[in-house]
């Protein structure tokens, strides 16, 4: 079996997809042209692209926990693993639609594709509604062919069981997160503590931190063990989710694959952002207000410019930059001083930078 992170390990998970999309066909075959064509837009969607960083972190787990990549589940594994896609897929889709986001990964959002789809077939109705309709169905039907695909995997009726829990844990978590998300924009709660319990249970939860304990579950390691992982999964998800809030206003669209500065069209509650506005209100009202007021409008690239100049005078782009830097390192501490095998503490270290340095 392939090493995580690597193109290998990419392919390995991008064929197990392919094979569990295939038996899903005879199914949706039944329902028809308009079930097949969603269907088969999840399908794209998902194999797309993508870096797997949720299976590999969930492959980590059991390898770190003491399982054998030589033996005969281990193609059992990295099906269930794999199925992480499918939960990503559901949160990405139905988060275009909250965000009202027209491209992923420098395509169309799948609510505008079936959008565009109504349009040009000239078909009744609002456009924009029967694209938000089907995009919300297909984000729940991937979401309801991870479960399937769990269940289909091949792991032992043992390892399904301790995997169970956890899994619902993660999928409360995420959707829990959004729910956060979503009151903290509209209660416009700016405190940097709200910003990182977002971070915590919409990305942290299901990147990091569930799915290393998911792949510890299913080897049956002891608790010291998942404490350990679930400190470091805490850990890099918030550093990952806070990289990501730096990229969301200064990446390059090229390599990120979104229109630069939209988390400030957006209005999102980042912690960049509540960082910024807590040095504001301390130091220079006059940037407090233009943030306040700048936010969650339709910005033009020298607005966006400007607010990124502001939140760089501010401190605030040094400061989330040392924590991710301190959580980092702390949640890299905690695999050193685990019981995890020694290859997964190298492996964990490395994808704990690629996951915290990113660039896309």
């Amino acid at each position: 079996m392939p090493v995580p992170g690597t193109p290998a390990f990419v392919s390995a998970v991008q064929e197990a997809l392919k094979r569990f999309f295939l038996t899903r066909r005879e199914i949706v075959g039944h329902l028809g042209p308009v079930v097949i064509e969603a269907a088969e837009a999840l399908e794209l969607f998902v194999l797309r692209g993508g870096k797997r960083t949720r299976p590999a972190f969930a492959w980590t787990g059991w390898l770190g926990a003491g399982g054998d990549p030589h033996a005969a589940e281990a193609d059992a594994v990295l099906t269930a693993c794999s199925a992480l896609e499918l939960v990503q897929a559901c949160a990405l889709v139905h988060d275009d639609i909250i965000d009202s986001s027209r491209t992923r990964r420098r395509f169309p959002t799948v609510h505008v594709d079936f959008e565009r789809r109504h349009r040009e077939r000239e078909w009744a109705g609002d456009s924009a509604h029967f694209g938000t309709s089907v995009a919300i169905l297909i984000g729940d039907l991937a979401l309801a062919w991870a479960d399937d695909m769990v269940h289909a995997s091949g792991l032992a009726p043992a390892a399904i069981a301790r995997f169970a829990p956890v899994w619902a844990g993660m999928r409360t978590e995420v959707l829990g997160g959004q729910l956060l998300d979503i009151h903290g924009e509209a209660g416009a709660d700016e405190s940097v503590e709200a910003a990182l319990r977002i971070n915590r249970y919409k990305t942290a939860a299901y990147t990091v931190e569930r799915p290393l304990h998911l792949g510890a579950a299913i080897a049956d390691a002891d608790q010291d063990l998942i404490e350990s992982f679930r400190t470091y999964g805490t850990d890099i998800g918030i550093a990952f989710q806070l990289r990501d809030d730096l990229l969301g206003v200064f990446g390059d669209p090229a390599v990120t694959g979104k229109p630069s500065g939209d988390d400030l069209r957006e209005g999102k509650r980042t912690a960049l952002l509540a960082e910024a506005l807590r040095r504001a209100d301390a130091t220079d009202p006059a940037a407090g207000t233009l943030l306040r007021t700048s936010i969650g409008t339709d910005l033009s690239a020298d607005e966006v410019q400007r607010l990124r100049e502001v939140l760089t005078e501010l401190g605030a782009v040094d400061e989330v930059e040392r924590m991710i830097s301190e959580l980092t390192a702390r949640g890299v501490a905690a695999i050193e001083a685990s019981t995890a095998t020694a290859a997964a503490k190298e492996r964990l270290r490395a994808m704990a930078l690629a996951a915290t340095e990113r660039s896309a």
